[in-house]
Parts: C-alpha cells; structure tokens; sequence
C-alpha cells in the first residue's frame, strides 16, 4: 500500500500529518506536484515533479495508483477515477469518497463549475479549520491501522 498526495492544492497542515503518518507506520508516501516540493529527509516519504499543464499531476497519480493504494485529495473527478482503479479517495477534510458518493460529488462539482462559468459569485470552499484536521487525521489513522490489521 501506498499514499499518493496531490500535492499542488494540499494543505501544508495536511502533508505534516502526513509525514508523521508515513513515518510512524512505515508507509510510503509520494507527494505529486508541477513545481518543487520540500519533503522532510525520510526512506518513506519523496515527491514526483512533473510539467506544468492541466491534470498533469492528477493523470500521474492515476497512472501509477494500485488497487488498495490511498490518494488524498480535493479533486473529484482524480478520486472517481482512484476509485475506479479500486484504490481510496480521502480529501482534506477527512472524507472519503465512496463508490456510494462519487456520482453525487461529480454532480455536485459540475453544477457548481457550470454555475460559475455563466457568471455566478460563488464562494469557493470554506478555510481548512481545526475540526477538519483533526477530521483528517482521524480518519487516516483509522484507515492505516484497518489495513495494517487486513494484511
């Protein structure tokens, strides 16, 4: 198993519980991103740089994803094809995108895109806050130590 970060809109806050995580269980951890990123010096935890353009970052991670494999990430339509290739979708705020949510999240997404793009003032998400965090790093936690337990 293996963790797969889009890391270009991650959270900072989101990559340290990350490291930590890597760290602890002995993960390994690969932050995907089109400019440079800093990883803490660790055998677990290393980042892929790729080129700029759209979905560059996202089509790595799809490519490389195995069955089992988690991807963080806000990204609906990288979590449906995660999803698809039967790996796990968290995103930031501690939610994971199911086979039962995906559909509706899409759904959601493009109403939304569709919405803005005829000139509606939508706010965009709200700020990280410390209840998504903690939301986040409770759900990984319970994720890594149920497949520590299954294999």
């Amino acid at each position: 198993m293996q963790i797969w970060v889009d890391a270009d809109a991650c959270p900072n806050v989101i990559k340290e519980i990350l490291f930590r995580a890597a760290e602890r269980r002995r993960i390994p951890l690969v932050l995907v991103a089109n400019q440079p990123m800093h990883t803490p010096p660790s055998q677990f935890i290393s980042s892929v740089r790729v080129t700029a353009g759209f979905d560059v970052a996202d089509n790595h991670i799809v490519k490389h994803v195995q069955a089992g494999d988690l991807a963080v990430t806000a990204d609906i339509p990288l979590a449906a094809a995660v999803i698809e290739r039967r790996g796990y979708a968290l995103n930031p705020r501690g939610e994971f995108y199911s086979n039962e949510n995906i559909g509706q999240r899409l759904a959601m997404r493009n109403l939304m895109e569709e919405l803005r793009s005829s000139g509606e003032q939508i706010g965009g998400p709200a700020r990280l806050n410390q209840r998504d965090r903690m939301a986040f790093a409770n759900e990984l936690d319970r994720f890594l130590t149920r497949c520590a337990a299954s294999g």
